[in-house]
């Protein structure tokens, strides 16, 4: 799979998912301090999933509408077991293959998944 971790994604768990084969793009190696629009157009141009903390990719894609058909999986995990949660990351991308063109939102009980509307922002856009 092809992923882009955001900046607030643990280095261990970006280390895991590239022991397991996956092609994965820190925003912390490679794009530090990124704004969000960028990372999601690099997303989206690299075709690489966006793993985050993050609610304002949601907001990019749906009040926004920037182009995002390269999925977004937000994880709003409790924090009080680092370790748990960076292995719920791991076994929760790895458990499906049909990220690409979704919103979705994971915490410790469930997976909320939800298309994303192809939608392009208008020129008018201040991003």
């Amino acid at each position: 799979m092809r992923i882009i971790a955001n900046e607030n994604i643990a280095g261990s768990v970006i280390q895991n998912l590239r022991l397991r084969g996956h092609d994965v793009v820190s925003v912390k190696e490679t794009m530090r301090g990124a704004k969000d629009v960028d990372i999601l157009s690099c997303a989206q141009t690299e075709q690489r999933l966006v793993i985050t903390h993050d609610q304002d990719f949601g907001e990019l894609a749906f009040r926004f509408g920037l182009p995002a058909e390269c999925g977004v999986i937000l994880f709003r995990l409790s924090g009080e077991d680092p370790v748990t949660n960076q292995h719920r990351i791991v076994v929760v991308l790895q458990s499906r293959t049909d990220w690409l063109g979704h919103f979705s939102v994971v915490d410790d009980k469930k997976i909320r998944i939800r298309p994303i509307p192809v939608i392009r922002s208008s020129p008018g856009n201040k991003f």
